[in-house]
């Protein structure tokens, strides 16, 4: 059956391989990150094979403009009833040179912007009797060196999802957690600019010590994500899935 998703964070990597899945599924999907600009080759990628999509520019830590994005879905597509909270951003440095701002920053990002998100879609998940909201946390939640923030984010990611599980489940709508590990995508490439490591060398170093012997992709994170998404996953709530290449992150 065709539903309606928003993905956020879409422009790139993980959000928009996710985007470009849930199309390939069949949805129609708002692809949605800071700047609408941005989104177009997501959307292009989309249209280009067949399916249907949108632009949208929001910041999902605002909620004024959180509601505007979601009536827009509305307006152009139909009622949304599959999230996917994906956007994120990272500020990373070790405690004591952390700043207010970076841990604010990563917070209203991460957490703020998936609440603020699944506040303004639940009214319509639980109106159609039936939603999938899908966050993406971390492996990072688990404790990571330099991360404080993030890490903090993305355990929060996983509490919420559990809660909303919780609240959220007599109305027909699950709610899981997919938690990456080491991704290829831009964060990638930051983190080993402020590691002072080339690329390659960073990659094959880490790779080393997953056990399938490889890097993550974004579409390995973006089949996880459709699985939850699908009607066959509506017993399927509440958990969360480490997509790390092995038993260990």
């Amino acid at each position: 059956m065709t539903r309606t998703a928003i993905v956020t964070g879409a422009a790139r990597g993980i959000g928009a391989a996710t985007a470009r899945r849930l199309a390939a599924d069949g949805h129609a999907v708002a692809v949605l990150d800071l700047d609408a600009a941005h989104c177009a080759g997501t959307v292009q990628a989309i249209t280009d094979a067949g399916g249907r999509a949108i632009a949208l520019g929001a910041d999902v830590s605002d909620a004024a403009s959180v509601e505007a994005a979601v009536a827009q879905v509305v307006e152009q597509l139909e009622a949304p009833t599959i999230l996917v909270n994906n956007a994120g951003i990272i500020r990373d440095n070790l405690l004591f040179r952390m700043t207010e701002d970076d841990w604010d920053a990563v917070m209203a990002v991460h957490l703020r912007g998936a609440f603020l998100m699944a506040r303004a879609v639940q009214e319509h998940q639980v109106r159609a009797g039936w939603g999938r909201i899908v966050n993406l946390s971390s492996t990072s939640a688990l404790g990571n060196r330099g991360q404080a923030n993030y890490a903090a984010a993305k355990a929060g990611m996983q509490g919420f999802t559990k809660t909303l599980a919780l609240e959220l489940g007599r109305f027909g709508v699950t709610a899981n957690a997919v938690a990456p590990g080491f991704i290829v995508t831009d964060m990638t490439r930051a983190t080993a600019e402020r590691l002072g490591t080339p690329l390659e060398e960073f990659i094959t170093a880490r790779a080393a010590e997953i056990p399938v012997q490889r890097a993550g992709t974004p579409d390995d994170v973006a089949a996880a994500v459709a699985f939850f998404c699908s009607e066959g996953a509506g017993f399927v709530s509440g958990q969360v899935l480490y997509v790390a290449g092995g038993p260990r992150a």
